[in-house]
This record gives C-alpha cells, sequence and structure tokens, in this order.
C-alpha cells in the first residue's frame, strides 16, 4: 500500500471509464459504459448472468479490448502508465495454464512479477506464506494448484492478489466456492485494506459477506450500467444468487448474447 492510496484533494479517482463499448464475437457485449470509483471506495458490481460485469472488468484491466472509450487506472492512461504493480486482481478461476504444476506458494509469488520486473523481491516467499495464511491456505503452500479444488484455487489467487498489498483491488466474484468461514476471514482482510485507503471493485451477485462494506453499488444490464446508487438491502427472493439487481425503473436494453471468455490474471 503507498501514500497514493490515501484520497487526497484533486487526486484522480482510482478507476475512470468513459463510454466503454465491447464487441466480441460480432456481438455488442458492453455500450457506452461509464464508471468512475474514488479512491478509498468499496464498490459492487452487481447484475445478472451475461450482464457483462466480467466483461467490463476484463476491459478495465485491458484483457478485453475495446471498441470505444478510455479508461484510467490510479490516475494513469489504460496501456500508458497505469502503475500495475499497485493493481491486485481476482479472477473468477484460474486460467488455463498449459498444465504446468505450479504449486500455490510460486503461483502467489508471481503476483510479485510484474512490469519490467523480472525477478520476485527477496522477501517474496516470506510474502507469500504469510498471504497464504491470510486465506487459510498456507499448510497447502507446496501442493500443486492442479490437485486443488476450485474453492482452493480461487483462495490462492486471492492470496496472489493481496500479496502486491495493491492501491486498488478488483475482485471477481472472489467468494465463489469458498466456505462461510473462509468469507468471512477474506472480507474482514479486505475490509483492513479498505481502512488502509485501498480502493475495491467488486462483481458480486449477491452482497452477502460483503454486505456491510460496500459503499455503493452499480448494476449493469445487457451491458448497460441501469442503476448507480446505494447498494440495496437484500429480502426474500432479492437475497438469492439468481436475483437480477436492477433499477425497477430503468429502460430495457437488447438481450445480450455472452461472451463465454475464461478468466485472465494480470502479468
Amino acid at each position: 500500500m503507498t501514500d497514493a492510496a490515501t484520497t487526497a484533494p484533486g487526486a484522480e479517482p482510482a478507476v475512470l471509464a468513459t463510454g466503454v463499448d465491447v464487441v466480441l464475437g460480432g456481438h455488442q457485449i458492453l455500450s457506452g459504459v461509464d464508471l468512475r470509483v474514488e479512491r478509498g471506495e468499496v464498490v459492487a458490481l452487481l447484475g445478472a448472468n451475461g450482464s457483462g460485469k466480467s466483461t467490463l472488468v476484463r476491459a478495465l484491466l485491458g484483457i478485453a479490448p475495446r471498441t470505444a472509450g478510455e479508461v484510467r487506472l490510479l490516475g494513469g492512461a489504460l496501456g500508458n502508465g497505469v502503475p500495475w504493480d499497485r493493481i491486485g486482481y481476482v479472477p473468477q478461476r484460474l486460467p488455463a495454464g498449459g498444465g504446468v504444476p505450479a504449486t500455490a506458494v510460486e503461483v502467489v509469488v508471481s503476483g510479485l512479477v510484474h512490469g519490467r520486473t523480472l525477478r520476485p523481491p527477496r522477501d517474496a516467499r516470506k510474502r507469500a506464506l504469510a498471504a497464504l495464511e491470510q486465506v487459510g491456505m498456507a499448510r497447502h503452500a507446496h501442493r500443486s494448484v492442479l490437485q486443488m479444488s476450485g474453492g482452493q484455487q480461487q483462495r490462492v489467487l486471492i492470496a496472489r492478489a493481496l500479496v502486491r498489498e495493491p492501491d486498488l483491488l478488483v475482485l471477481d466474484e472472489p467468494t465463489s466456492g469458498i466456505d462461510l468461514p473462509t468469507q468471512e476471514t477474506f472480507v474482514a482482510t479486505v475490509r483492513r485494506l479498505h481502512e488502509a485507503g485501498g480502493t475495491v471493485l467488486v462483481i458480486l451477485h449477491e452482497l452477502g459477506a460483503f454486505a456491510g462494506l460496500i459503499d455503493r453499488a452499480v448494476a449493469l444490464r445487457h451491458g448497460r450500467v441501469v442503476y448507480d446508487g446505494p447498494p440495496p438491502t437484500p429480502r426474500g427472493e432479492h437475497a438469492g444468487p439468481e436475483h437480477e439487481h436492477t433499477h425497477p425503473h430503468a429502460d430495457p436494453p437488447p438481450p445480450d448474447p455472452g461472451t463465454g471468455l475464461s478468466m485472465e490474471v494480470l502479468p
């Protein structure tokens, strides 16, 4: 965590996206998306499956190609000056890695290798083990991630993001497949990062363990922002993971064909 994580008068937002369009396979996935996340905010991206949440995050991080729009992260324009070493990212699942049997600690250490840095710092292993301890995976540090369950792999990816002590943490359904005690431990870790001045952008199907941490909710429907305001208070059917969290007065946009793309991690 750097001093830049602290909100200062006149500081640029942690995330600033304007007019973002994404077309994949001839289908319009995102249409004119604007998103602003101030430094120190915790913002939830909500919406049903196929609403464009993951594609938006991928576009913000330069993983999915934009056909229009501009993105700035921590004051740097995407592709030119973004401080990637200060950004942590947790995708939905481990990306395909060619079957290389990397251990959990090796995956987490890779989170400290970025940009022009070809070698991890000397204390990388110590920091990686501490990050694995935060998510309850220290005892599996030397186990191949290919032998782990989906939930265990997710916890390794969370540790990989946390090891950077990021100013901006981007999470794509981070608690999916994780038991409740581990969810609560992880959310407590995110809360500490937030209290230190960090910014969090998290994709959620339901607020769940994050409910008391979210400052603002942004809902997507069919690739468009349809709500930006206070987080919802889930009740009854609204608390279910399949509930579509959209503003009731929003005009319904055209249907979304979906992408079916796999997730990736930052370099």
